[in-house]
């Protein structure tokens, strides 16, 4: 950790996975993600229908960024927005806030999350794809909270299984839209998360 008078990193009271413990996991996705469009996509249809890694923001940008550089496969970007609402424990009615930009039509579709937890949101979404015709559809989360699993829902390639049930930042994850940056995950200082 560096002496700067701005340095996050001293907000973490306990990093649950280290930077290199990540880089390691995701590296060994993307060549699990590769293997799998390798078998089920033919090298023609790689080129003029290329699968589709769809990244559910804001959460799970940083992941797709590296789990994507690590692919050899062709693959396209796309974007997905929802916010759920509900009251401060239980999810409720999810709502697109901004929908993809290409159609996932007859294309293999791989949804990238940071975390799922309860399944709601991940399983509305799939519901939503699954609507739109895809070749298929196969989800990566770097983490999966199954201990709180409320709809059934298959992650294809999981990074992490997490135990605790924590509230985690960092790669991506935030409190209060802070501690995104971070290359570790890890969980605040109890002292700076509001009730």
């Amino acid at each position: 950790m560096t002496d700067h008078k701005y340095n996050i990193e001293r907000d973490i009271d306990r990093i649950i996975y280290t930077e290199g413990e990540i880089q390691r996991r995701v590296k060994e996705l993307g060549v699990e993600v590769d293997e799998y469009l390798e078998r089920n996509v033919s090298k023609e249809e790689i080129w003029s229908r290329p699968p589709i890694a769809v990244c559910i923001l804001r959460g799970a940008s940083v992941f797709m960024a590296d789990l994507t550089r690590y692919m050899e496969v062709p693959i396209e970007y796309d974007f997905m927005s929802v916010s759920t609402y509900g009251d401060a424990t239980e999810p409720g009615e999810v709502r697109v806030l901004k929908d993809l930009d290409r159609s996932i039509t007859n294309r293999i579709v791989i949804v990238v999350e940071d975390i799922v937890d309860t399944g709601e949101t991940l399983h509305h979404l799939l519901r939503a794809f699954h609507a739109r015709s895809p070749k298929a559809i196969k989800v990566s989360s770097l983490l999966d909270k199954s201990s709180r699993r409320k709809k059934d829902v298959d992650i294809d390639f999981k990074g992490f299984d997490l135990e605790e049930d924590l509230f985690l930042v960092g790669y991506g994850m935030d409190y209060a839209g802070k501690y995104r940056n971070l290359p570790f995950i890890g969980t605040l200082k109890e002292e700076l998360i509001d009730e």
